[in-house]
């Protein structure tokens, strides 16, 4: 049996894409954002989500799009959202249909 991976955090991202790279601490992230450094730190860590103030940010400060970083949320929200329910989605019937 193959064991999956478990989903990308958007947090790892942050860490392995951006501060690490740039030599970035996520406090000195945090000052130039303007949001206390938990929020930042938190988040490297994996310990919280993006929300649409820390995409925003974090855009404006990566010369990124907020969208990139809600995705990531959401694709991660998704996919932990399928490994817990997938069992109950195999059980829901579609309730409508598309004509070809």
């Amino acid at each position: 049996m193959t064991k999956k991976l478990a989903p990308m955090h958007p947090g790892e991202v942050l860490r392995e894409e951006f501060l690490v790279p740039l030599g970035i601490s996520p406090g000195a992230l945090a000052r130039a954002c303007g949001v206390p450094r938990t929020r930042l730190e938190r988040l490297a860590n994996e310990e919280t989500g993006v929300t649409a103030d820390t995409a925003l940010r974090l855009a404006k400060a990566f010369g990124t799009s907020p969208d990139l970083w809600l995705s990531l949320q959401n694709d991660f929200d998704v996919q932990v959202a399928k490994r817990q329910i997938g069992k109950a989605l195999d059980k829901i019937a579609p309730v409508i249909t598309v004509a070809a």
